[in-house]
């Protein structure tokens, strides 16, 4: 920056000195500040890069580690099938021969037992270290909860299902003893049969809540796989997990998929099927014990189902879940408008008497396009006449091929 020239006044005169020092001063201090600011920036940048400095040397630690990890040769995956002694193990490689090899100094002889799943080297075939059990990616893909949320109280007109549903599955978990006393093996499962939308799904999760068991549920199709074994696999690892996170519950839905009855067929498709259903059969025996696992099962198709699956023993409790009565149908209706800011003019029972033939789920469509009509019309109060046209549309909807006269004079 060039150097302000001296004033032409005469430099004895003091107020000319003391103004041309005044604005070198500001000029000076002027050009500090701007030093000073660019100071503070060039020190935020290299901390910045300092920063990123140290997070792409980590990133290049990452990077060499994978390197190495892709560079080692491959482990073999084997199975251990028995133990000579502590040295010489026998085991099943992932091909299919048997080798009898020694383990590492570094593997505990405690931890190689019969089935155990290890890696061995690929050339000697020494045991190498030992694998985690594990359980295929599908069983936890399916639907696993510590504790569901519902309650019997969200169960409306089901109180004779709730008694011998508590009897078969709660009692033996909550209150071993009482069975121990009068001398009985407690059921070992229950099978829930009925229409839709009758509550089967629900009150099995209700049980669960209940005895704070883990609950597991698996659709039936979800058991049928492409290749042979992998079906009665998932079966398989999927009583291993109910026993290792006991208490639990397997809820095995629309269990007429892989239990419906034997037949002559022989497609490769059909024998699949049929391998499974016996290694569900095989695991709801028992030959080993299960602990505090329970086995509920849900259809709406009871009449294909094979016999074996239905013979005391596999199922001791069969429970139907019937079409809810008028009183069923009004309690269900209370719980589904708990919430629901109701009009005076609301009478629930009067409306469960128009709903005949409706289950669980068609009430609970029902309460709420009742709620939607009210909402079209921006009112905060649902009225009966909103739950007639509710009644309405839901029979349009769903059973229109079913509407007759008498339904059309009903509606009229």
């Amino acid at each position: 920056m060039g150097e302000n020239p001296r004033p032409s006044s005469d430099p004895h005169n003091e107020e000319d000195l003391a103004k041309y020092l005044l604005e070198r001063i500001s000029t000076l201090e002027s050009r500090n500040m701007e030093i000073r600011e660019q100071v503070r920036q060039v020190e935020s940048e290299k901390r910045y890069i300092e920063q990123q400095k140290i997070r792409f040397e980590r990133e290049i630690r990452k990077l060499k580690s994978e390197i190495e990890q892709l560079r080692s040769p491959p482990l073999v995956i084997g199975t251990v099938t028995d133990v000579v002694d502590p040295h010489r193990i026998i085991i099943r490689s992932s091909a299919g021969p048997r080798f009898l090899v020694r383990a590492s100094n570094f593997i505990e002889p405690d931890s190689l037992k019969p089935g155990v799943r290890c890696s061995l080297n690929q050339q000697s075939l020494a045991i190498v270290d030992v694998l985690p059990q594990s359980f295929d990616a599908q069983i936890y893909g399916m639907e696993i909860i510590d504790s569901p949320k519902e309650t019997y109280a969200d169960i409306g007109g089901l109180l004779v299902q709730i008694q011998e549903i508590q009897e078969a599955v709660e009692l033996p978990l909550k209150k071993p003893e009482l069975f121990k006393a009068v001398g009985i093996d407690p059921p070992k499962g229950v099978l829930l049969h009925g229409p839709p939308g009758t509550g089967k799904t629900l009150l099995a999760r209700a049980v669960a809540h209940e005895t704070n068991a883990q609950f597991l549920r698996v659709v039936g199709s979800e058991l049928v796989q492409k290749y042979i074994g992998e079906g009665a696999r998932l079966v398989r690892e999927l009583f291993e997990l109910a026993k290792k996170k006991a208490p639990s519950i397997i809820f095995i839905d629309e269990i007429d998929a892989i239990g419906a009855q034997r037949t002559e067929s022989t497609t490769s498709g059909d024998r699949e099927v049929q391998r499974t259903l016996m290694q569900l059969l095989a695991g709801m025996d028992g030959f080993e014990s299960r602990g505090d696992v329970k086995i509920i099962g849900a259809t709406n198709r009871i009449d294909i189902l094979d016999r074996a699956l239905l013979r005391p023993g596999r199922f001791d409790r069969i429970i139907e879940i019937p079409l809810p009565d008028t009183h069923g149908r009004s309690s269900i209706l209370n719980i589904h408008t708990e919430y629901m800011n109701l009009g005076e003019d609301v009478i629930l029972l009067e409306i469960a008497a128009l709903t005949d033939g409706k289950n669980g789920a068609d009430l609970k469509a029902i309460c709420t396009e009742a709620g939607m009509y009210a909402i079209r019309e921006e009112r905060d109060t649902v009225t009966h006449n909103d739950f007639i046209k509710a009644i309405r549309k839901v029979s349009l909807d769903f059973n229109r091929h079913h509407l007759g006269t008498e339904d059309g004079a009903m509606y009229a």
